[in-house]
């Protein structure tokens, strides 16, 4: 299929409010508090992501199952308001939408297997966890083993489709998506922060990139998330914005 654009997006905290190590969590509560830890730190920029996942791999007692991950979507999935809607409104209008995340393989099989996600063109995520040799299939070619595989990604991927550079749109929320927005500034794209974190704002504002757009709550240092208010926003109101940034010229 030809696609006249690409929307590279991050999932956990971005997309949905979830985070990538909750389907672990859930299923084996008493990892929580370090889950969490492993994370805040990747995300900051603190360790690198093969390093969090090095350690993952050292806690957990067993790889999670497909009755495990699935427990958990069934009482545990969500996602911000109108994203389902906004993958289909993007496939709707020829715009390649890939996810493209920290997140594990295996959660997005599962979830696109139930419907709960749009079946998108590209997945870029983490093989740490992955059920069937679907991660072989044209949707999973992609992986997500270092935080600069993001723009790696997301460059690879309009190539392979004729996408120009000035038709790009990237979505991130943390200091992890940080070198997917430098990259994203470099070419030319619309960088959008979803309930931006401060690692975002510090990692842009060090380096002098503009985010041409923010969406939901933007956190200042040391700020406690605030889900109830990031549950109030709709990706609806992204529509206009990617609309009128690919109306533009391309160059």
């Amino acid at each position: 299929m030809k696609y006249k654009a690409i929307i590279s997006s991050d999932w956990n905290e971005c997309l949905a409010p979830s985070g990538p190590f909750d389907p672990i969590a859930f299923a084996y509560p008493s990892l929580k508090p370090e889950l969490d830890a492993i994370f805040r730190k990747y995300t900051s920029n603190e360790i690198p992501l093969s390093q969090a996942v090095a350690s993952l791999r050292e806690l957990l007692p067993a790889p999670l199952t497909i009755e495990q991950m699935d427990f958990y979507l069934e009482e545990s999935f969500s996602i911000y308001n109108g994203v389902y809607e906004f993958i289909e409104w993007a496939k709707s209008r020829g715009i390649l939408f890939m996810i493209n995340t920290t997140g594990m393989q295996g959660f997005f099989q599962r979830a696109i297997a139930r419907r709960l996600i749009p079946d998108v063109p590209l997945v870029a995520a983490n093989p740490l966890l992955n059920f069937t040799d679907e991660s072989n299939k044209d949707c999973y070619r992609f992986v997500v083993e270092e935080i600069m595989d993001k723009p790696r990604n997301t460059q690879a991927a309009a190539e392979a489709f004729g996408i120009p550079t000035s038709k790009i749109v990237v979505i991130g929320d943390s200091g992890g998506d940080g070198p997917h927005f430098e990259w994203g500034a470099s070419v030319g794209a619309l960088l959008i922060g979803s309930m931006p974190k401060y690692s975002l704002s510090k990692y842009c504002g060090d380096r002098n990139i503009k985010i041409h757009q923010c969406l939901g709550v933007t956190y200042s240092q040391g700020q406690s998330r605030i889900l109830q208010e990031e549950m109030k926003f709709d990706f609806a109101e992204l529509v206009p914005i990617v609309e009128e940034f690919l109306q533009r010229p391309s160059t």
